[in-house]
């Protein structure tokens, strides 16, 4: 039994929406958790520090992540839909 795969030309962009949308949702609210909860840095959160950026700036990549992971499922949706 042959297996058709799909044409993902202008698809590829949504995998990247999705992988960078979850890295940076997890390593802002995860660092700020992180260093909330036991004083340490580390990732994004050592790396904002090292930068002079305050600890809410933890908070600001992690909802960046998550605008991301809200357009790329916008996104998914709206393909699914055309596809219909």
């Amino acid at each position: 039994m042959a297996m058709q795969v799909k044409e993902s030309g202008k698809r590829s962009g949504q995998g990247l929406l999705w992988l960078f949308g979850a890295i940076l949702a997890v390593q802002g609210f995860g660092s700020a958790v992180t260093e909330a909860a036991w004083n340490t840095s580390f990732g994004v959160a050592g790396l904002l520090r090292a930068a002079h950026v305050p600890a809410w700036g933890n908070l600001l990549v992690g909802f960046a992540g998550a605008a991301l992971l809200v357009a790329a499922a916008y996104r998914h949706r709206a393909r699914k839909r055309a596809d219909s």
